[in-house]
């Protein structure tokens, strides 16, 4: 296949998109990936189709070698389905609804759990027919409250998802190992950095998950990595280690001081070190219990109050907080909400006014670290005080513990003894669910066992985003002057530049380019003629980032053209009758090789 820049749908730009927040994004834009529509809503062009179609097409033949057969949903689904398994509702404001002519109502997909479910509810009815693996690649579509950089998140987006259904749950394990295997080659072979997580399962529920992440400073997604074992998570899913209960019967009862003017922790603390020193040491914010006024909003649209208590040198990760709470939504506390109950100090709030049976009711959660023993200063629910030596479970007694405290790099690995936890950033590139019965116990997907018992199947739910690898390749791969794609996803194999306006050179080009079309490899060729120079040339194969760019220039003279390698930029000359062999010996010395 050849594409001829004279003939292709394609305009490269000199300067960024406006919009534009991350490099791939710009990129993407520039070299004639994709065009924005709307906030999330893109285009792809015949380029960035080609990258995501090779990407795809990875993504298959890595499914298709474990057993997994493909499928395809429609996107426009019923209500039903989803009313069923509640997610109508909790899906909130994230999904597009619509109605017919008739009324009724409809959504757009942003998942189809429940549509892989009864379309085996209405196939199979024995054991015999199991284990099952089914999968698609979709277009998905989910309201994102803020769509940002450019594909990486968006509103309409492609996934393959995919789910495995077995008898039990011995099943579920071999099949979910299937696709973590297939997952790795998948990944392996999309040719970026990226590392395994342990994931919360939020509100896809089911007993444990993994996230794939692609290494990236510009991803949403922050996880932790121990410095001596093999434990990694993303910091949603980071359990703090509790420590060993302390012995409290030498800690001084509780005693309210007067703390005027602490507006903040750093003034606490000043001011208890100059007031009330400790005999053993001086008094840190890690000694104070900050207790943060928090709402809930439920996908029904009510509100909860919550308060968490957590020691005064950590702030409430709210990413972290959602990803323990999903679908449920988190906001500060208004004004008005905070005045509606009397029983609270603003300023001073203090456990003895919070808990389901305090005077406010509001529920008190708190970080594990905040265990019996462990001693206190915080808010006495009186103006201008606090209270010191406060002793958890001799003079207050939380609802229970929740994870919502930052994870910060050098904090003790919640796997082993000797190391600590350092931090990055990365982009969710696949996710992976032990489900287990929660679709199928929802919508009632049962078979006869061996002995002609009803049971309810096990599932696994197993999810890969094509058009976000686009971004997260380019995101990894790019450089100062362009994108920069791995061999196996680029758009085309070689690049070549006629550089020149001698006949000669674009004869030489044109001939190299049709030799190389007719042993199976896809080139781009710039044929432009009149105004566009060289150097535009090269700028626009430098931008849109084949892994090899051919240069048939002033070197024809002597009988030879410029092959580059665009990721190290290394340059060979080679005689113009070897390039073709050469060429295709460099394409498919690189390519993987597919499965069977």
């Amino acid at each position: 296949m050849i594409l001829r820049m004279s003939q292709l749908f394609v305009r490269t730009l000199r300067d960024d998109p406006n919009d534009a927040e991350v490099p791939s994004h710009r990129l993407l834009v520039r070299a004639g990936y994709i065009r924005r529509n709307a906030p999330g809503i893109y285009t792809w062009l015949p380029l960035g189709l080609k990258v995501l179609r090779r990407i795809e097409d990875i993504i298959r033949e890595e499914m298709n070698a474990i057993g997994a057969q493909e499928m395809l949903f429609p996107a426009l689904l019923p209500k039903a389905p989803y009313e069923a398994t509640n997610r109508w509702t909790e899906y909130g404001d994230g999904i597009f609804r619509l109605q017919d002519r008739k009324g009724d109502d409809y959504l757009l997909g942003p998942t189809h759990e429940e549509m892989f479910t009864l379309v085996v509810k209405d196939l199979y009815s024995s054991y015999k027919d199991l284990p099952l693996s089914i999968y698609q690649i979709q277009t998905k579509y989910r309201d994102e409250a803020r769509p940002r950089a450019g594909i990486l998140r968006g509103r309409e987006f492609i996934m393959k998802d995919s789910y495995s259904f077995d008898i039990d749950d011995a099943g579920l394990e071999r099949s979910y190992q299937a696709h973590r295997e297939a997952y790795i080659r998948i990944f392996d072979r999309l040719g970026f950095e990226y590392v395994i997580v342990k994931a919360t399962s939020g509100a896809m529920g089911g007993s444990g998950s993994e996230e794939f992440l692609a290494k990236a400073e510009v991803g949403e997604d922050t996880y932790v990595r121990c410095t001596h074992c093999d434990y990694a998570a993303n910091v949603e899913a980071v359990a703090v280690r509790p420590p060993a209960a302390l012995a409290y019967d030498d800690v001084p009862a509780a005693h309210a001081e007067e703390t005027p003017d602490t507006p903040t922790i750093d003034t606490l603390v000043a001011l208890l070190n100059e007031k009330y020193p400790r005999g053993d040491r001086p008094w840190a914010a890690g000694d104070t219990l900050k207790n943060v006024l928090l709402v809930l909003k439920h996908p029904d649209g009510s509100r909860e109050p919550l308060a968490i208590g957590l020691p005064g040198d950590r702030e409430v990760d709210q990413k972290r907080l959602e990803g323990q709470l999903e679908p449920i939504e988190v906001d500060a506390m208004t004004e008005a909400e905070l005045t509606a109950h009397s029983a609270l100090v603003k300023g001073y709030i203090g456990p003895d006014a919070l808990g389901e049976k305090s005077a406010s009711g509001i529920r008190y959660l708190v970080d594990p670290r905040v265990v019996e023993g462990t001693r206190w200063v915080t808010g006495a629910n009186l103006s201008g005080q606090h209270v010191i030596d406060l002793v958890a479970g001799r003079d207050f007694t939380p609802d229970g513990t929740i994870e919502a405290a930052d994870v910060r790099d050098g904090d003790d690995c919640p796997n082993c003894t000797e190391g600590t936890l350092e931090s990055a950033r990365g982009i969710e590139m696949g996710h992976i669910f032990q489900l287990g019965r929660k679709y199928a116990d929802a919508l009632d997907l049962k078979v006869l066992d061996e002995n002609g018992k009803l049971v309810t199947v096990t599932m696994g739910s197993y999810g890969v985003g094509p058009s976000r690898a686009v971004a997260a390749i380019a995101e990894n791969t790019l450089d100062e002057i362009g994108l920069c794609w791995p061999r196996e996803v680029s758009p085309a194999d070689v690049h070549i530049v006629a550089a020149g306006k001698d006949p000669a050179i674009f004869e030489a080009a044109a001939q190299l380019a049709d030799d190389l079309s007719a042993q199976g490899i896809d080139v781009i060729y710039d044929d432009r003629t009149g105004k566009v120079s060289p150097g535009v040339k090269f700028k626009d194969a430098e931008l849109i980032g084949v892994p090899t760019i051919v240069t048939v220039g002033r070197g024809l003279a002597d009988g030879t053209v410029d092959i580059k390698d665009r990721r190290t930029g290394d340059k060979t000359e080679v005689a113009v009758g070897d390039a073709a062999a050469r060429l295709v010996e460099t394409v498919r010395g690189r390519r993987h090789h597919s499965p069977g």
